[in-house]
């Protein structure tokens, strides 16, 4: 089942924000998800709020477009109401779940919402995320005609033993076809990879970076299989079916994965991250990662806009019925205070490539710096601030594979 929320405390139904949201929104970016929380098949490794047909019961897939809809409204009128200042979309994701197992039209309806609502900036960033056995060349051509300029496809691995283990439904020989039709329509293409399944052996995960390296895809994410409490992997791994995953093997994979993607012209921009140009980085994602606002509608999305996060409610039928009544699907909320703030800043901006800046630092806390530096876990180079730039914490190869012991020197 999906994982359980943080505590909070209960938002308001109206769902005004504090007047501190106010504070600095002019400088943050604004962008919008919307999640789909449908599934064909439930993944044995998966906890996020998505449901299939049969847990559904008689909640109806078909209006759910409408509803989501429906909470975009909503939320731009809390954001004019709250004294926001007007920003367009800058970018937009539709994450779930499987985005495209609603029709196209579907997607094209919540974009043009959103576009209506707020306004798309030129050139902004619109993704989905795909299965590669969910969509059609006709599909895709309908999102690229109709403002989607992304498709983010799950391929995960291409040896089918793996794709097993992890109940994908797809065939390996299905994402060259799908990623051909994307191109073909003048959608950017962004490969999701998983390593480190049960049983997965290095050469094996070396056969999907190089099938999806073969597809040269213009961004490609690299995920290590973290097994979640509650997941069917897990109690599969429990009662001895597969083995459990290698903490060693993890980092052997990820070393792996730099180096073919390094050489095959990748950068890497986050820990899990890499594309061929800065114009191919997920903008969404970093959004995420460098604390801009973004507005997240759908059931069990979370939301943030200066410093105040909110969730909604997880089940689509409790969401269905508070859109509805015209309240806000917002469950609870959670107020950062400034010290949240800037360990999550220090935790997410010591992910990137771009690094979290020195000054942003405490005085107490710049000390850990130059053991980083002689532990081999930052950029000495760039925390230095050599050839003219800011000093900056940009994590080394280990550094990314130590990536808590970094944020955890900051911080003691």
């Amino acid at each position: 089942m999906p994982s359980a929320f943080p505590p909070g405390e209960p938002a308001p139904a109206d769902g005004a924000l504090p007047a501190s949201v106010l504070a600095g929104a002019d400088e943050r970016r604004f962008g919008v998800y919307v999640h789909v929380p449908y599934c064909r098949v439930r993944c044995g490794y998966c906890d996020f709020n998505t449901y299939t047909a049969s847990e559904l019961g008689t909640t109806n897939q078909s209006h759910y477009a409408s509803e989501a809809a429906a909470e975009l409204s909503f939320g731009a009128k809390v954001m004019r109401d709250s004294g926001l200042p007007a920003r367009e979309v800058s970018t937009v994701f539709f994450g779930g779940g499987t985005p495209t197992l609603l029709p196209a039209a579907d997607l094209v309806l919540m974009l043009d919402r959103i576009r209506d609502e707020w306004g798309i900036a030129p050139g902004a960033e619109v993704t989905t995320e795909a299965n590669p056995d969910s969509v059609d060349r006709e599909y895709l051509e309908h999102l690229a005609d109709n403002g989607f300029t992304r498709v983010s496809f799950g391929m995960q691995s291409a040896v089918p033993k793996v794709l097993s283990v992890l109940d994908r439904t797809h065939s390996p020989e299905r994402v060259p076809q799908v990623v051909a039709w994307a191109r073909e329509v003048g959608l950017q293409v962004s490969l999701d990879l998983i390593y480190g399944s049960p049983g997965e052996t290095l050469e094996e995960w070396e056969t999907s970076l190089d099938a999806a390296l073969a597809m040269a895809p213009d961004h490609l994410s690299a995920y290590a299989l973290i097994v979640e409490p509650g997941t069917k992997l897990a109690a599969q791994i429990k009662r001895g079916e597969y083995p459990a995953t290698d903490d060693d093997l993890h980092a052997e994979m990820y070393e792996l994965a730099d180096s073919k993607l390094a050489a095959a012209g990748y950068d890497w921009y986050e820990v899990s991250n890499w594309s061929r140009s800065e114009e191919t980085r997920s903008r969404h994602n970093l959004s995420y990662w460098t604390g801009e606002d973004w507005w997240a509608a759908g059931p069990g999305a979370h939301s943030h806009i200066g410093g105040t996060r909110w969730w909604n409610v997880k089940h689509p039928r409790a969401y269905a019925d508070r859109i509805s009544q015209g309240v806000s699907p917002a469950l609870e909320r959670e107020l950062l205070s400034e010290e949240a703030r800037h360990e999550e800043q220090v935790l997410l901006q010591t992910r990137i490539a771009d690094g979290l800046p020195i000054s942003a630092l405490a005085e107490s806390e710049r000390g850990a710096v130059a053991g980083l530096i002689a532990d081999g876990l930052i950029d000495g180079r760039a925390a230095l601030g050599s050839g003219g730039s800011a000093p900056r914490i940009v994590p080394t190869l280990r550094g990314r594979l130590l990536a808590d012991r970094v944020v955890g020197a900051l911080l003691s």
